[in-house]
């Protein structure tokens, strides 16, 4: 007899450096109830811990770290084809999903939101309770409790429908870390789809410096330039970036880190951003619509 539950494909990414964290998002992701998961750990340049890999749980192994967005899409692949799920969760291993129905509720406003490509939970500190403001995928995040349509995602936990997902053509692999889910959303928006934000749905997640990352003021620059001259129309690509080198020279306080950023954005100045599928002008009139024009 054919199971009734929707069927969700989850991938979920470790690099055995969070001996303590990991195995507490996977038991709230295997404790889900109403759905059938199809789970996928991918090792990004290690084999993931058997001691950490529950039954029943597929892995896969890359040789090196290909980067977050790359190893999503190999996670998405590795469960694509026959018997795939209409859903794909992307779950970042130091999650938790806080109640057994979290997965079920994000297909349910996935239903009521039929236009939406994906569903965006609100992300909150579990010590705190507090959702940052660049959790909350819109211009004014204020009021993290609102929600509504939005144009850009919080990438660590989203629920993406994976025909979508694939007529998108997945995460842009090379941006390796930093803003590859604005790239994404632009994508889903341009097929005509929208995105949703649900903060009533919340999945906990500490609240951590990204700036923690090797490289982060040299990617987070480099992939804003990639990104205009992949998703924009050609007019609006010196006005994105215009805004975007004004906003990190006001922000970045530190000389060094100033310099770092700099070298990032000659870096994406150089190429390497991959091919070029500029976003209709209609796209940039929904976008504006819907409260953030792609230009910020």
């Amino acid at each position: 007899m054919t199971s009734s539950r929707p069927v969700i494909d989850v991938v979920v990414l470790t690099m055995n450096d969070r001996p303590a964290a990991f195995p507490r998002a996977m038991a709230s992701l295997l404790a889900q109830q109403g759905v059938e998961l199809r789970v996928v750990i991918v090792g990004n340049g290690v084999e993931p811990d058997p001691g950490q890999v529950p039954a029943a749980v597929r892995t896969v192994t890359l040789p090196v770290n290909a980067g977050i967005p790359e190893g999503r899409n190999v996670g998405a692949d590795a469960l694509a084809g026959p018997g795939c799920g209409e859903f794909v969760f992307f779950f970042d291993n130091d999650a938790v999903l806080p109640a057994p129905d979290t997965l079920a509720r994000l297909v349910a406003e996935a239903r009521r939101h039929p236009e939406a490509a994906y569903i965006q939970p609100r992300i909150a500190d579990p010590d705190t309770g507090a959702t940052m403001r660049r959790w909350v995928p819109r211009l004014r995040a204020g009021d993290a409790t609102r929600p509504g349509v939005i144009t850009v995602m919080a990438e660590g936990v989203v629920l993406v429908r994976r025909a979508d997902y694939e007529q998108a053509g997945g995460w842009p692999g090379h941006f390796f870390l930093f803003h590859e889910g604005i790239d994404l959303s632009w994508r889903l928006w341009d097929l005509g789809r929208t995105g949703w934000y649900a903060p009533d749905i919340v999945i906990h997640h500490p609240a951590t410096d990204p700036a923690r990352h090797a490289g982060f003021y040299r990617l987070v620059a480099r992939n804003r330039v990639w990104l205009a001259y992949r998703r924009l129309p050609a007019p609006l690509i010196p006005v994105y970036l215009a805004t975007w080198t004004l906003l990190g020279v006001i922000r970045i306080r530190s000389r060094a880190n100033l310099a770092l950023w700099a070298a990032g954005l000659r870096e994406g100045l150089k190429g390497g951003h991959g091919r070029r599928r500029p976003m209709s002008w209609t796209t940039v009139l929904r976008l504006t619509r819907a409260g953030r024009p792609p230009i910020i």
